[in-house]
């Protein structure tokens, strides 16, 4: 039997923080990943999980095991990347969970350029609203928006968001033009995953939330462009989102001045001593392409 036999799952296990996410990642079944843990276990002669029908948690022995182990395996990655030609030779999958415009238009072609570079990558990007939990589902990092909650994640930030406040023409004309957020109130807007907007009063620079009201609710930006554009009200969006409506007069900017400055698109992960090489290389890679707008 191999000294190595059972370290793959262990440090799996212990990074996903179960066997089932585990064998996910691993792609394999989770009888396979506790028939192997437990191999190592006996070989070793001491218990490195405990284990109960809803938490598995490292003991004081795997605990002191993982921290010893997953930087001999991270030395091992390195070591084969080096002896292969480096990041040249970067294999091997890499999941991703984003959502939006922006990771649309701007993070999927990135990653698809460092596809290119590099033919042995796989990369699996599922574009979901949702906040999904990144270990339990398996993937490396994530794409988000907007004001980060304290998660446990990591975050590294990709790019300011220019919040743009607009509505077309027409529902204008048949509407008063608001002056202040709190106009919004009495009027026709276009809702996301939220009936609470974000504003920032230009002379103290608070911040404050203003509850809107609207029949049309869509989490999508290109949906929520086409609603505005037909006069279904007014919308408060990323500017990329609402661009194409903004140049071609479909849409006119309001309330420009009352615009919420602090939103901004961020690069998530898990906080865990061993990355794959070529996870760190492609977050690299994507906070590279847009430093100058972090």
């Amino acid at each position: 039997m191999s000294i190595w036999d059972g370290l793959e799952e262990f440090l799996m296990v212990a990074e996903m923080g179960g066997f089932s996410a585990a064998a996910k990642r691993l792609r394999v079944s989770t009888s396979h990943v506790s028939r192997q843990v437990s191999r190592l276990e006996d070989r070793l002669g001491v218990k490195l999980f405990a284990r109960s029908t809803r938490v598995v948690k490292l003991t004081e022995a795997g605990t002191d095991y993982f921290a010893k182990i997953s930087d001999l395996a991270a030395g091992v990655e390195e070591a084969s990347q080096a002896a292969t030609g480096a990041s040249g030779n970067l294999a091997g999958r890499i999941r991703v969970s984003a959502a939006g415009t922006f990771a649309e238009d701007r993070v999927a072609p990135a990653l698809a350029e460092f596809a290119r570079q590099h033919p042995k990558i796989i990369i699996e990007m599922d574009f979901n609203t949702r906040n999904v939990d990144l270990i339990d589902q398996g993937f490396d990092f994530a794409i988000r928006y907007g004001a980060l909650t304290d998660s446990g994640l990591i975050a590294k930030k990709l790019s300011g968001r220019q919040m743009v406040c607009a509505a077309s023409p027409e529902f204008l004309e048949k509407n008063r033009i608001p002056l202040h957020p709190s106009d919004l109130r009495q009027l026709e807007c276009l809702r996301t995953n939220t009936d609470r907007w974000t504003f920032r009063n230009p002379e103290t620079g608070r911040i404050f939330d203003v509850r809107i009201n609207g029949r049309w609710v869509a989490n999508n930006g290109h949906a929520l462009r086409h609603g505005a554009e037909r006069g279904l009200g007014i919308a408060y969006s990323p500017r990329e989102n609402l661009v194409a409506g903004l140049e071609s007069g479909k849409l006119l900017p309001i309330l420009h001045e009352f615009a919420d400055t602090t939103r901004s698109s961020w690069l998530v992960y898990p906080e865990r001593r061993h990355l794959p090489l070529r996870v760190r290389k492609a977050m690299d890679y994507l906070i590279n392409e847009f430093e100058d707008q972090a």
